[in-house]
């Protein structure tokens, strides 16, 4: 099951969530994996946070945190995003606020079914992940117009 919520931020107008985990239960079923309980918490800034101080002791904005409960071959977890960092990073990359988003909810995602970031291997990797799933996406999109 997937759930989708919005802690003191409004959800983009482009977001369907019924569409949002249809995809995410393919990407997760792509990757050979069971979608079991995903929660998708949009929220801003300051929410995220103190996230990030309180459970892993970081004290920066970053624009995602996955909590990884998984179990293989089952996909569980928690993957809290600000929108503030969302769209910052969208300007700062000159790209559009939806392909952002997008990106971004995959990458958490990602994570869940496995995928790390942390050395120049990984990152590769997981930016060709998630640059898949993002044409798979815009390929829907196109199709269903």
């Amino acid at each position: 099951m997937t759930s989708i919520v919005n802690l003191g931020v409004r959800l983009p107008d482009f977001l369907f969530k019924k569409e949002l985990k249809q995809a995410l239960k393919e990407l997760v079923q792509q990757e050979g994996k069971i979608l079991k309980d995903l929660s998708l918490v949009f929220t801003d800034d300051d929410y995220l946070l103190a996230v990030n101080k309180q459970y892993l002791n970081h004290d920066y904005f970053t624009d995602v945190i996955t909590f990884d409960y998984s179990t293989f071959p089952e996909v569980s977890g928690d993957v809290i995003i600000s929108l503030d960092r969302v769209q910052d990073n969208a300007a700062a990359l000159k790209q559009s606020y939806k392909l952002e988003f997008y990106r971004v909810v995959f990458h958490g995602v990602l994570h869940l079914c496995g995928y790390k970031d942390k050395t120049k291997e990984d990152e590769r990797i997981m930016r060709e992940k998630e640059d898949f799933y993002l044409g798979a996406l815009v390929s829907r999109e196109t199709n269903e117009s």
